[in-house]
């Protein structure tokens, strides 16, 4: 098997409440149970990846706020995952709510990220960063630092008209900032394939984006949900629900790609 160097995906959809901070937790702390050393990084303001990875977010010194617009470097920012030991992040709070500001006055604003990756001391098999679902200048540096991108998906009519949307963003960013930038895949979130509106809608989705529609789909479950108040991926809350065999599987196709 040939030598990977570090892979940095961005989950991105412009459309909120799809699932993407779930899935950033869920599938980084598969991988990294899996034994690849995965970094995570919280460029949404609100922060919820970094809480639901058990990270205390008001008693930071550091976060991807300092890390964009202020000194810090990336290796002063990044803490530890408890409980999972390949796994570490970069959180966020709400300070991060005024960097695209912030930004905007910076020179070579949309490659902040991208410069401060180089400087990593520690190896990583995967970065792994959870955007914002807008198209500022957050969401742009982490596309602008990325190798692909992965795009959570729910099953709904609403899906359909903001794919178009979604493709030309993401084709402007490679044109523009990052021509090696692709499509890492698409998983479908909250799929229920008793309701046939659904079940519609992933087959235009499939017709659509073809083999980068992963088989692994990611259903409503519970205690998905109830995982993130208690800070710990659904691996450690309970590795018997669906929500957990279906995180893993994604995990094992997404893996299952790389090679």
């Amino acid at each position: 098997m040939k030598e990977q160097k570090m892979k940095v995906v961005s989950i991105f959809n412009q459309k909120g409440g799809v699932g993407k901070t779930t899935t950033n937790i869920n599938l980084a702390a598969f991988i990294a149970l899996k034994g690849h050393k995965v970094l995570v990084i919280d460029i949404d303001p609100q922060g919820n990846t970094s809480s639901g990875l058990g990270i205390e977010k008001e008693k930071l010194e550091y976060t991807t706020y300092e890390l964009l617009v202020g000194d810090a470097s990336i290796n002063e920012v990044i803490l530890p995952v408890e409980n999972i030991e390949y796994l570490k992040i970069v959180p966020a709070n709400m300070n991060l709510a005024g960097a695209d500001l912030e930004l905007s006055y910076m020179e070579h604003r949309e490659s902040i990220l991208k410069r401060k990756l180089e400087d990593l001391t520690e190896e990583f098999d995967y970065v792994i960063i959870d955007c914002p679902p807008s198209l500022g200048l957050l969401t742009i540096n982490a596309l602008t630092a990325s190798d692909t991108v992965l795009i959570p998906m729910q099953c709904e009519y609403y899906a359909l008209e903001g794919i178009s949307q979604l493709v030309k963003t993401i084709q402007k960013v490679k044109k523009g900032l990052n021509r090696n930038l692709e499509v890492e895949g698409v998983v479908l979130t909250m799929f229920d394939p008793r309701r046939n509106l659904q079940i519609q809608v992933a087959e235009e989705l499939k017709s659509y984006f073809g083999e980068l529609v992963y088989e692994s789909s990611i259903p409503r479950n519970v205690r998905l949900a109830e995982a993130p108040s208690y800070g710990v991926p659904i691996a450690l809350y309970d590795p018997k629900a669906k929500g957990a065999e279906a995180y893993e599987d994604l995990a094992d196709e997404f893996l299952r790609k790389q090679v």
